[in-house]
């Protein structure tokens, strides 16, 4: 019988998996020994995809943050920008006004 390796790109999948291999041990009487070892190895395959696509998958939030940090930081230079040309300020004190 030969065990198909887990997609890492599916985390959904391998979790149900790992969900089931779990319910197996937790449902059995009395466990045997070679087929628990046999889920032991698929369990810890599973684990180990499962983390590999996590890491992925955080590394690209973290080049969306990157991204949308640098869109902002540009925004808020032209923004600024704009306030000095127009000769507007923000937070003008009524208490300056000179009449």
């Amino acid at each position: 019988m030969i065990k198909e390796k887990p997609n890492i790109k599916d985390l959904s999948s391998n979790l149900k998996r790992l969900s089931e291999i779990t319910d197996w041990f937790e449902n059995q009487e009395d466990i045997d020994i070679e087929e628990g070892l046999k889920k032991v190895k698929e369990a810890a395959t599973l684990i180990k995809a499962s983390k590999e696509r996590l890491k992925a998958i955080e590394n690209e939030f973290e080049e969306i943050k990157k991204e949308v940090d640098i869109e902002e930081d540009s925004g808020e230079k032209k923004g600024s920008d704009n306030n000095e040309d127009s000769g507007e300020e923000e937070d003008a004190d009524p208490k300056d006004i000179p009449f």
